[in-house]
């Protein structure tokens, strides 16, 4: 029987693999001195775009591009993506929108006569890439394709459910998921379009054990009387499983001020709230989100080390950062992974917490956003631990639910 290979790219040059080989291979097969530098940590290993990758994992297709780099300063990650894997986690900031599996988008398209950009998983998967993506305007525009195919309850219900499934399966025990009902209007009433994924989230949370929040999100760019409208419905549904108010959408010139009725309607429904700013726009819509519309967490919040004075305030108030450190980068609210804020705020004293914002459209997990975290950042074990507790101590839970989740995770890493 013939084993398959796959050619790939160690250092610019070609070098043929069995299929299921790993990095490490590959460079073993170029050169065997360099791949003793690598398990010696004098080398890491990145992908072609200088991402650093995991030396231990598989290969994956034919055409990878990988680069030693052997340095002196510094070493590969201690931490294996495969270990992170295994790391009880939470999620805080990731929308329902831009997690689909492209297969079952594919199969939706069809039963509901919907043409999308690409035909096959592997090719919708590329047309939804935000990585070319030169502002959050250009981003967000990618989340039309997946909405196209989420205008039934059916397709709503499915979705959630999927989703839940799959952070489970990276041991996610909590996470809180948003989108915003009226975009699948005129197809579904709010009722329907809230209480689909609700549906779909209760059946995989009993299958799991992974507990799951659903956030409501008003649109910047859409009337704030929708947002309104929005707010009423989710207070509606705060003891079946909706959790918080957010307004999510192109940040700059759509000051969040002007949706501060929908945010002091949720307050005083028992509703916490929490709001995208600091990511399209500079300190001063964080400000805003804070001040005129009683955010309790900030979504993104990448650019709040540009006013040193809100620095501090969030600092001594303990406000969390909803924090995505790929979409930083595709949205160009970062030039790149490495001038991420993240590690400083984290080092000054911020409440951060780290998230996907969209598994699809980013091309990522949890598991990545951690193991970049530490492979680029520099975060140490330590450090990954106090931000996945940070997660569990920001999430919009009851106090005793919350004490029990930072109970669970804490006895789940001190195993570790």
């Amino acid at each position: 029987m013939m084993v398959e290979e796959l050619r790939v790219f160690v250092n610019e040059r070609a070098v043929r693999v069995a299929r299921g080989a790993t990095v490490q291979d590959a460079v073993a097969a170029l050169d065997g001195d360099l791949a003793a530098l690598l398990a010696s940590d004098a080398a890491y290993v990145t992908d072609g775009v200088g991402r650093p990758v995991d030396a231990g994992g598989p290969v994956g297709e034919g055409g990878g591009i990988f680069r030693v780099v052997v340095t002196a300063r510094r070493g590969p990650p201690r931490l294996s993506k495969e270990a992170l894997r295994r790391w009880p986690k939470a999620e805080l900031h990731v929308h329902l929108d831009g997690c689909l599996r492209p297969e079952t988008m594919l199969e939706l398209a069809r039963a509901q006569g919907v043409r999308l950009p690409a035909d096959t998983p592997e090719g919708l998967t590329q047309a939804l890439s935000v990585k070319g993506s030169r502002s959050l305007e250009e981003y967000l525009s990618k989340y039309e394709i997946t909405l196209s195919v989420m205008q039934t309850a059916e397709a709503l219900e499915r979705i959630a459910y999927e989703f839940v499934r799959d952070v489970a399966a990276e041991h996610v025990r909590y996470v809180e998921v948003r989108y915003s009902p009226a975009l699948h209007r005129p197809a579904l009433t709010l009722t329907e379009a809230i209480e689909a994924p609700l549906a779909g989230i209760k059946r995989a949370e009993a299958e799991t054990g992974t507990k799951v929040g659903l956030i409501i999100c008003g649109i910047r760019t859409l009337p704030p009387a929708v947002s309104l409208e929005l707010a009423q419905a989710a207070a509606d549904y705060r003891s079946a499983g909706v959790v918080a108010f957010d307004l999510a959408g192109a940040e700059r010139g759509h000051p969040a001020a002007e949706h501060r009725a929908a945010f002091a309607h949720a307050a005083r429904h028992g509703l916490a709230c929490t709001c995208h700013a600091g990511e399209g726009d500079g300190p001063d819509s964080i400000h805003e989100a804070l001040h005129a519309c009683g955010a309790r967490r900030i979504g993104h919040g990448t650019r709040l080390g540009e006013d040193p004075a809100l620095l501090t305030y969030v600092v001594e108030h303990r406000i969390p950062l909803e924090m995505c450190l790929s979409s930083n980068v595709h949205t160009r609210t970062v030039a790149a992974l490495a001038d991420h804020p993240f590690k400083r705020y984290l080092d000054q004293g911020v409440v951060v917490t780290l998230n996907t914002d969209g598994r699809l459209m980013d091309g990522i997990s949890l598991t990545d956003e951690y193991y970049l975290a530490h492979a680029v950042l520099g975060l140490s074990r330590q450090d990954l631990a106090r931000v996945v507790l940070a997660s569990c101590e920001s999430a919009f839970l009851p106090e005793y639910e919350k004490v029990a989740l930072i109970s669970r995770v804490q006895s789940e890493l001190e195993a570790l």
